[in-house]
């Protein structure tokens, strides 16, 4: 059997609408690439990526898909390759990787910070789907206590966020600040709140707190540090088959719970949840982001029930290509968003005015990156999205951050 054509077809996703917004000015329009891999034995292999890969595409054409097993070149064609064996064998994608663990693997749900009221419709529309967890990185243009206070207001008993810190981009003292988030019953776990690479810091926050601490961005990308305890769990993040797998079975030897943070639509969904099904720590909530996402290119809806995630069990992925969804996807016209203000408003009446790039999306989470003012997660700060509305007030703020970067008024 032989790989003999790799379709690569890139669209442009459509948010659902009720989170558009906030997702439109954080990010702007997204991209996704699907891979429709084909055999001359006949099967066809589906695999998404997040990021288009043309170079890497002709190292597969040619090639047995089996001689993909471990792959570590693409998470996208790796996965199309492992739909191609599971077909042939006639058996789902998990058993490739070894005995089942489980047949329903955990999962979150995804939204970005934004007005305490609008993370309280995230918890209420999420936990009616499905989910018990809700990932967002806090933003210092929001009150994380605030937010906090709201989703725990419309919460159903269970529910728990997932707060991640993006590497610690503020002035707040993190022991003091998890302290006063963990008085929530609805706090349920703080990812990455201290830079990668201080493991010894790691260490010692987690014996100052009873939430688990979650490590993501690894000093050294999941090896000898894991052995020092410091978080209680641990994710991968878009890492390659062949690097999960290996990282799988560190962990399984400190009995230290993971979990995949993939993002994508339902192939890349049931793709983690096939390998989160044969590894044996895989036990914290996967995160996809699919639940973002009108519609999608297979014909399967496979949701959460309860926070878990049924794996497929048909041979493969378990997912058939929509041919009709993918040329709807295919038409799509993406809306831009251009350039808009960050409008904050401070209790004792202090405005801020930044300027935001959706192309520079990490500006939201991590505005430290400027160099220009010192921001705190607890700060008395509520922010709204000033778009360009052809007022002269406007173009002149805008002008005034283009030339002075950050604006504070009175």
């Amino acid at each position: 059997m032989k790989v003999t054509d790799i379709e690569v077809h890139e669209y442009w996703t459509e948010y659902v609408d009720w989170i558009r917004s906030p997702l439109m000015h954080y990010y702007g329009p997204q991209k996704r690439v699907l891979y429709v891999a084909h055999t001359d034995t006949g099967l066809t292999g589906l695999g998404e990526y997040h990021a288009a890969q043309p170079e890497l595409v002709e190292r597969y054409i040619g090639t047995n898909p089996f001689d993909w097993i471990g792959d570590e070149t693409s998470l996208g064609l790796g996965t199309a390759m492992y739909d191609l064996m599971g077909k042939a064998a006639g058996v789902p994608v998990w058993q490739l990787f070894g005995p089942r663990q489980r047949a329903w693997v955990p999962i979150g749900s995804w939204t970005v910070s934004t007005h305490p009221e609008h993370m309280a419709e995230a918890v209420r529309r999420y936990a009616a789907m499905g989910f018990t967890w809700l990932k967002f990185h806090l933003s210092p243009f929001e009150n994380v206590l605030d937010q906090t206070e709201a989703m725990a207001r419309v919460a159903p008993a269970g529910f728990r966020l997932h707060y991640d810190f993006t590497m610690h981009g503020t002035d707040d003292h993190m022991p003091q600040l998890l302290a006063e988030l963990s008085r929530f019953p609805i706090c349920g776990c703080f990812e990455d709140p201290l830079p990668g690479e201080d493991v010894e810091g790691y260490v010692e926050l987690r014996q100052r707190t009873h939430i688990p601490i979650v490590l993501h961005h690894f000093g050294t990308r999941a090896t000898y540090e894991v052995f020092r305890r410091p978080a209680d769990a641990y994710m991968l993040g878009h890492y390659t088959i062949g690097e999960a797998t290996r990282r799988a079975g560190l962990f399984d030897a400190i009995d230290a719970p993971f979990m995949l943070q993939n993002v994508g639509g339902q192939i890349t969904r049931a793709m983690a949840a096939h390998m989160m099904a044969a590894f044996p720590s895989a036990t914290f909530h996967m995160i996809n982001d699919t639940e973002t996402r009108e519609g999608d290119v297979v014909t399967e809806r496979c949701e959460p029930v309860n926070g878990f995630y049924r794996v497929p069990d048909g041979p493969g992925l378990g997912l058939t290509l929509d041919r009709d969804a993918l040329a709807l996807a295919l038409d799509r016209q993406p809306e831009p968003q251009p350039k808009w203000i960050v409008r904050s408003t401070y209790t004792n009446g202090t405005r801020m005015y930044n300027l935001h790039d959706p192309a520079e999306s990490l500006f939201m989470v991590r505005p430290d990156g400027r160099r220009e003012h010192t921001f705190s997660y607890n700060s008395p700060v509520t922010t709204d999205y000033w778009d360009d509305d052809g007022t002269e007030a406007w173009r002149h703020m805008f002008e005034r951050l283009e030339r002075d970067g950050l604006v504070l008024e009175r």
